[in-house]
């Protein structure tokens, strides 16, 4: 038996070493990536498990495979890694699935969509407001995962997202406020929708409610995300790949969502500057229309043209005109 040992010691030494390094290193990737993706799971116990378990088997069977009495041994083994690999398959169906789903999402898959931002705002608009309330909300917003055999349990409404839809929705009395809202591209495709629970081990949190429970249960069978108001404590949150973000404010919230939807964060800078055809947005061009509109009534009247006012004052104009939005033509 250590004559084999030794004998296949040897054999390592006959390879180029480089060769074995790089060999070794592909091999450790593999298992940490492994071990990674299943850590915190229920998958983890059983993965060590059968780790161990084939480990120890292939050492003991590549030492006593020369030995004549040991040849139905290596019969049995070879015909126990056919069946392991598919009681792999069977016993790791939902962690491979997650797998495949996680592979969907990556970058070079993931199509970015200029719509993401409108859905964005108004969700994040009336989530803040749910929060400031303690109006318990969760809202799902479909990726890739197609969700229809939850949907089609729920109350269809196919309406274009907005706050106060969904305030209304997560109103207390609502018929419809203690379930899921589901969000398909830019509409509101479905309200009053069941989700599966997490398991009360795979929450962060004992104290956490169905709410939360239903978020971690189904961003683990999915790639879409849900976020949760918490009627509570009116914080909120975002969950994806069963993990939860806590504590989110409102441009957290938006940065996250905008983020993960694909689309950059926009800056103020660029958020002020205007598409080709429409007014200019940004504060300069609200005072060029205040000057124009101003010499434009006079000259109406038929009176002198007044002499345009300071910068000074008209900047602090626009800024007032800017917070509180009136007319820009000046009353008679």
């Amino acid at each position: 038996m250590f004559d084999r040992l030794f004998q296949l010691i040897d054999r390592l030494g006959a390879y180029p070493w480089w060769q074995v390094c790089i060999e070794l290193a592909i091999i450790w990737v593999v298992v940490f990536g492994i071990v990674q993706f299943v850590r915190g799971t229920r998958a983890a116990g059983a993965l060590k498990a059968i780790l161990f378990v084939l480990v120890t088997a292939t050492l003991l069977v590549r030492i006593l495979a020369r030995a004549e009495s040991f040849q139905r041994l290596t019969f049995l083994y070879e015909n126990f890694l056919a069946l392991l690999a598919i009681t792999l398959v069977v016993v790791f169906q939902p962690e491979l699935r997650r797998g495949l789903i996680r592979l969907g999402e990556a970058p070079l898959f993931r199509r970015a969509s200029r719509g993401h931002t409108f859905v964005v705002d108004e969700l994040v608009e009336a989530c803040t407001y749910l929060a400031k309330a303690k109006f318990g909300a969760i809202i799902v917003l479909i990726r890739g995962t197609s969700l229809k055999g939850l949907v089609q349990d729920g109350t269809t409404i196919n309406a274009e997202v907005s706050a106060r839809l969904l305030q209304t929705i997560f109103f207390p009395g609502s018929a419809l406020h203690d379930l899921a809202v589901v969000i398909n591209g830019d509409r509101v495709q479905a309200a009053g929708v069941q989700l599966p629970l997490a398991e009360p081990e795979d929450m962060p949190d004992a104290t956490l409610g169905s709410r939360h429970r239903a978020a971690v249960g189904l961003t683990r069978e999915s790639d879409a995300l849900v976020v949760v108001v918490s009627e509570e404590s009116g914080s909120i949150s975002l969950a994806e790949a069963g993990r939860l973000h806590r504590g989110l404010s409102g441009a957290d919230l938006r940065a996250e969502l905008l983020e993960r939807l694909g689309r950059p964060l926009v800056s103020t800078d660029d958020a002020n500057q205007s598409l080709p055809g429409e007014p200019d947005r940004s504060l300069s061009g609200r005072v060029g229309r205040i000057r124009r509109a101003v010499s434009s009534r006079s000259v109406a009247s038929g009176g002198p043209a007044p002499s345009a006012p300071s910068a000074g004052a008209t900047l602090r104009t626009a800024t007032a005109r800017s917070k509180h939005p009136t007319s820009l033509t000046p009353r008679p």
